[in-house]
């Protein structure tokens, strides 16, 4: 097996030529009634049919497996529809066999998982058919590791190997999947029993392999096509939010899951925990890199003008030397050896000087002087764009060397370099009563009440001009019937199209350092926190420092809310802050120094009237989280969790 499982080269012949001397030499050591058996090439049958059956056996190693896998990918550079139709039918009759014997033992352990009163009445016994590395369910990955492997290796241009027919079938064991959704389901629905639901881990690599072979199959150009992209689509999205727990939990302990049948979870990637896309990220971004060139950069600067001598040192360096390179930096007058400190201490101070408003690239948003956003005048500086280029740079390397920098920017920014639409509630924080008067506008009636057109009045420094939010707009009334594409419109060009050379340079610079797909994977929150870091939240002086108003301390919501608050994860905290404040930056002086729109406004809890079956609402001008008085713990838990998740937006674009 370890032979000829090897790559191998023919050098001196073509392929085809390649094939013949194997086929001869292989012809004068059969015998006839070998001949008679033996496919094209002069493998004789039995002996794939028993390579095939290692697969499926007790006998079958990790290191043993391997070498069959090698073997598979040799054979699969030839072409030979022989090959192509033993291998079809073996892995299917092993996928069938395994399949009949696996229904019964998955619905044995989901009744024993729902009945179980402890952890330890499913240890031992009750979970050996599938702890084995032999058990059925590892020898049915085996067989789909294998499927998967000759699909991957299969080479360009040849006959495909087979994935049409085994992905149909597989892929139908509809029953199968549902009892491996009931056991992990009642995993998760069982106190303490989560972390047991990693003994099914080849059964849930299994699916996801399936799932990665549909979606391949539903790219490729076969008819009918469509339907299996769409119910791959709609099985992955459907099993990965409802078992998203488990399998967070499986990566968090492997994280090298995601570098095989796991990545497929990329295609719903709001599934996936912070910790476990950052890292996926981070180990991605490293396998594109190329170390082999690293050189080394020279950047000495004055400590009062670190943006601009940085500038001079690294802007015309190519995008390859900033990435590739290491910083050398030196602080003019100052000792020491940039030994990673003097470096680390050039990034924080960078960050922060590339807000200094004599630069006039970025404009604080009206609820907190921290957090910026371009400004649309920028153009006084004749420099700006290639500033903004630098910044974006300098923002993307930082990113790659995972160092996190002291600047925080407004949603519309990080929307706009996940490429994603801006919503009406990005306005908020940057301009409250525009914010509030296009909200009223949403919610009313403006039959006859107010006369705007599809224009906007800008005024650079006393010179004003009419902005046509569509051709000829200034003509064109909004009504009724327009006035949601009217604000989607407005919202749009206060955001990103008012500012849309300085995002475009800045966004150049940042993808000269990360590829823009990769960071896709991240929704606008969580790239905050991957620019900036988690924020060390001292839950204490949180609580010390709110304000509660229709609640006391004594309310029964509130007790929960900080009970949960201290439940949670350094994520969850920062996204409920996030949620609330509009930014995940902690004040150096703690949570009495946070500011809102008007100054210091110390974060709020207000009781929000009109029932329970809302999610809570926040005011990032003010700080403010409008609470509904829910009845239970878990049930104010799974709500605030619901709207820091999923319940963000409010009122978007598409």
């Amino acid at each position: 097996l370890s032979v000829i499982s090897r790559k191998h080269r023919i050098s001196s012949k073509s392929i085809d030529e390649g094939k013949d001397s194997l086929n001869t030499d292989a012809e004068k050591s059969l015998t006839h009634n070998d001949k008679q058996d033996s496919l094209s090439h002069g493998i004789p049958l039995w002996t794939l049919s028993s390579l095939l059956t290692l697969l499926v056996s007790n006998d079958c190693s990790s290191v043993a497996f391997l070498h069959i896998l090698g073997i598979l990918r040799n054979l699969s550079t030839l072409g030979d529809k022989g090959i192509s139709s033993l291998f079809e039918s073996k892995l299917i009759e092993f996928a069938y066999d395994l399949k009949t014997q696996l229904e019964p033992e998955l619905y044995s352990l989901s009744i024993m998982i729902s009945s179980a009163e402890s952890v330890s009445d499913l240890l031992g016994d009750a979970l050996a058919d599938f702890s084995s590395p032999n058990s059925n369910q590892a020898r049915f990955l085996r067989v789909l590791t294998a499927f998967d492997y000759i699909c991957a290796t299969n080479v360009k241009g040849s006959p495909s190997m087979f994935p049409t027919k085994m992905m149909k079938e597989v892929f139908g064991f509809e029953h199968m999947w549902s009892l491996l959704n009931q056991c992990l389901s009642n995993f998760q629905e069982q106190s303490g029993m989560i972390h047991i639901a990693t003994v099914l881990l080849p059964m849930i690599e299994s699916f996801l392999i399936v799932c990665k072979q549909a979606f391949a199959y539903g790219k490729s150009e076969i008819t009918e096509k469509d339907n299996y992209m769409l119910t791959a689509a709609n099985r992955l999205f459907e099993f990965s939010e409802k078992n998203r727990k488990i399998l967070n939990l499986l990566i968090r302990n492997n994280p090298k899951l995601m570098s095989g049948s796991f990545a497929i979870l990329i295609q719903n990637a709001k599934v996936l925990d912070f910790d476990n896309k950052r890292t996926y990220f981070t180990k991605t971004l490293r396998s594109k890199t190329n170390t082999s060139r690293t050189r080394t950069i020279a950047v000495n600067v004055r400590r009062d003008q670190v943006f601009l001598d940085s500038y001079k040192a690294l802007y015309f360096k190519t995008a390859e030397e900033i990435k590739n390179s290491k910083f050398a930096v030196k602080f003019n007058g100052e000792e020491g050896v940039d030994a990673g400190g003097v470096t680390r201490e050039w990034f924080q101070v960078l960050s922060r000087q590339m807000f200094n408003p004599d630069y006039a690239l970025f404009i604080p948003v009206a609820s907190d002087r921290t957090t910026f956003h371009p400004n649309r005048l920028s153009g006084v500086n004749p420099e700006h764009l290639s500033f903004f280029k630098f910044i974006g740079r300098i923002i993307g390397k930082a990113t790659f060397e995972e160092r996190v920098l002291d600047c925080h920017f407004s949603r519309a920014v990080y929307k706009r370099i996940l490429g994603r639409p801006v919503a009406l509630k990005d306005m908020e924080n940057l301009d409250l009563e525009y914010f509030k008067s296009l909200e009223w506008i949403l919610n009313n009636d403006i039959t006859d009440i107010i006369s705007e057109t599809f224009s906007l009045v800008t005024d650079d420094y006393g010179d004003q001009q009419i902005i046509d939010l569509i051709p000829d707009g200034r003509n064109i009334a909004v009504t009724e019937s327009n006035k949601e594409e009217y604000v989607k419109l407005v919202v749009e060009y206060r955001l990103v199209d008012s500012v849309k050379e300085q995002l475009d340079s800045f966004l150049a610079g940042f993808y000269d350092m990360i590829p823009r797909d990769l960071v896709a994977i991240f929704d606008e929150q969580e790239l905050e926190l991957l620019i900036s870091g988690l924020p060390d939240i001292d839950v204490d002086d949180w609580r010390n420092n709110t304000e509660y108003h229709n609640y006391s301390i004594s309310s029964p919501q509130i007790q929960w809310f900080w009970k949960m608050v201290r439940s949670f994860d350094p994520e969850e905290r920062a996204k409920l802050l996030q949620f609330v404040t509009g930014t995940s930056k902690v004040p150096l002086n703690g949570f009495k120094e946070l500011e809102g729109m008007n100054g210091v406004s110390k974060f709020s809890i207000h009781r929000a009237f009109g029932g329970d079956d809302r999610l809570p609402s926040a005011h990032t001008c003010f700080n403010q989280l409008d609470l509904p008085e829910y009845k239970s713990y878990e049930s104010l838990k799974s709500n605030v969790l619901l709207a820091i998740t999923e319940g963000r937006e409010g009122f978007g674009f598409a």
